[in-house]
């Protein structure tokens, strides 16, 4: 069975000297009935549809059904590769696999919603890059999957993931700190450290909004995609290097969740407020909806 907190699943990892993706993988197993085997096969065809749309749109143009957004996965990746980032290759990269899974969900391709459609680029990108970063095989990133899905767990129980109840922080805001526990765990960080990881990156990103242009998941969704990654990314290295978060995880969930009610309806997804609210976001509605 599923803990309930944060402060549960530390626990309860420390005394049985376990990592978080064993621990997913072991309640998962008595919560379905399934064996072990057959649940990280499984979760071995989520990972392979993740690399298929956090790649796709690296070599071609993928334009999204509305025509809001596409090429900018294409472009950011040729970019990586030029030598002139000053973020770097990786970063880069990891940024355009973000917008791939973005751009590919928004033209109607086959995503895995991790843990919604519209944060869909965030894990994928994050596992992967820092997967190859590390020398990570496939099995490795399959098991920071389980990690990342303990997390998300948690989440959901205490607060939201859905960006019509608790605005954006509750889907990039939750993809980030399913991954960035994901990648210090793939780091050889502790339980501990990993909600430390996730803790970070939600407070770096409480209150987003949620304001899809003509309510699409594409305007600016794409784009927090490719910087949740770096949000990702950036807590684990704080992390690693030492950095805890004051306020602990259990506290920050709960805080997110008052913060998303407290947000006003127009900024929770209907498109009534933010940036879906401006001159050139009210046009786009109408070009699109036309």
């Amino acid at each position: 069975m599923f803990v309930n907190t944060g402060e549960e699943l530390i626990k309860v990892c420390e005394e049985k000297n376990i990592s978080i993706w064993e621990y997913a993988l072991e309640a998962e197993s008595d919560e379905s009935g399934f064996s072990s085997d057959i649940i990280f096969e499984r979760m071995r065809k989520n990972f392979q549809v993740m690399i298929n749309s956090s790649n796709e749109a690296l070599h071609t143009e993928v334009i999204s059904v509305s025509g809001l957004i596409g090429g900018d996965a294409y472009r950011l990746y040729k970019y990586s590769q030029g030598g002139s980032s000053l973020t770097g290759e990786f970063t880069t990269k990891a940024m355009a696999r973000a917008l791939s899974s973005s751009e590919v969900n928004a033209a109607m391709g086959k995503i895995v919603a991790c843990p919604t459609a519209g944060s869909c680029g965030i894990l994928p990108a994050a596992i992967i890059s820092a997967g190859e970063k590390l020398n990570k095989n496939e099995d490795d990133m399959i098991k920071a999957l389980f990690t990342a899905s303990a997390v998300g767990v948690i989440i959901a129980k205490n607060a939201s993931v859905s960006g019509a109840e608790g605005g954006c922080q509750a889907e990039c805001g939750s993809a980030a700190a399913m991954a960035s526990a994901a990648i210090v765990e793939m780091m050889g960080g502790t339980p501990s450290q990993s909600l430390h990881s996730s803790t970070i990156c939600i407070q770096n990103i409480m209150g987003l909004v949620c304001d899809p242009v003509a309510g699409l998941v594409e305007v600016p969704c794409a784009l927090r995609n490719a910087n949740g990654v770096v949000n990702a990314l950036t807590s684990a290295d704080m992390v690693m290097a030492g950095i805890k978060s004051v306020i602990p995880f259990d506290e920050t969930i709960a805080a997110m969740y008052k913060v998303g009610r407290q947000l006003p309806m127009e900024l929770r997804e209907t498109a009534l407020g933010g940036i879906a609210d401006t001159p050139t976001g009210q046009r786009l509605k109408q070009q699109v909806l036309k």
